[in-house]
């Protein structure tokens, strides 16, 4: 399948098949992000869309996703078509996840959110990166704690499953705590099933980067980002979410079920911190 650009997906999509069906995010604008900076944003056709599906008539697949970062844009009735087309030519896929930024989710009614669920969309994943307004505004997010709680409660309402991603350390020294705190209560109100965390990568070409370099940021290490990441699973106050810190940019990999496994994730923390044992930075990678 022909890809426009680099792809990026969750780590839980690493083994889906990957169906671009936009192009670069239409937002763009997040000062810490590089990801879409190279793309002008579009819209596939639906020919496009389909000519891509079509060249897959293999039963591999298990899991389809929905990229780049604002699919959520198309329409609810090209979605279905495209979400019943893929399981037509592969019908051992049973999942269709999609990533979507929070302000996208204003185009789709609790309605047609639960009609896409009912077609066979199981899974969204939103980068929230935080719950606090100051970073929000700082890192120019487009949308508010308040204005994201509203959209991501529509996603729990249609039963569509909703996997939120916060990024450690993205408040810098001087908002850590305010980060860990705020993120926590945003989380706690929303309830997600699948919740995880990003480690910063601090990426040229951003403006992010010009603030670090001019001093006006300053960048927690890793021990700080443990203590961040603590504070933060401390303030929350869950049932039944799967949580999960596995990505590349981490320091240090825990998994669990919040809140049953807190305590537990919060000594693996303690230890980390004690014996100083982190990922090496050479291995932290987007």
């Amino acid at each position: 399948m022909p890809y426009e650009g680099a792809i990026y997906r969750p780590p839980s999509e690493g083994n889906s098949l990957i169906l671009q069906v936009t192009v670069g995010c239409s937002h763009n604008k997040c000062t810490f992000c590089s990801m879409y900076k190279n793309k002008s944003f579009r819209i596939k056709s639906k020919k496009e869309i389909f000519d891509d599906i079509d060249t897959y008539t293999n039963n591999f697949y298990t899991k389809a996703f929905l990229a780049d970062g604002d699919a959520m844009l198309l329409e609810t009735s090209l979605l279905i078509e495209i979400i019943k087309r893929v399981k037509a030519k592969m019908p051992n896929i049973t999942r269709i996840g999609i990533y979507a930024h929070a302000n996208n989710l204003k185009t789709k009614s609790i309605e047609e959110l639960k009609l896409l669920h009912s077609e066979g969309l199981n899974i969204i994943y939103v980068g929230i990166e935080s719950g606090s307004d100051k970073i929000l505004e700082k890192i120019n997010k487009g949308i508010t704690s308040d204005g994201m709680e509203k959209q991501l409660m529509k996603i729990s309402e249609s039963g569509i499953k909703l996997s939120l991603m916060i990024i450690s350390g993205l408040g810098g020294k001087e908002f850590t705590y305010e980060h860990a705190i705020e993120s926590a209560k945003l989380i706690n109100k929303i309830k997600p099933k699948f919740l995880s965390l990003l480690t910063l990568m601090l990426e040229k070409e951003t403006k992010f980067y010009d603030e670090v370099k001019n001093n006006r940021i300053k960048l927690l290490n890793p021990e700080e980002i443990l203590v961040e990441t603590k504070f933060f699973i401390e303030n929350l106050k869950l049932e039944n979410t799967i949580f999960r810190v596995n990505h590349a940019s981490n320091y240090l990999n825990l998994e669990g079920i919040l809140n049953k496994d807190k305590d537990r994730i919060l000594e693996e923390i303690n230890t980390a911190i004690k014996d100083k044992n982190y990922i090496p930075e050479y291995f932290r990678r987007l």
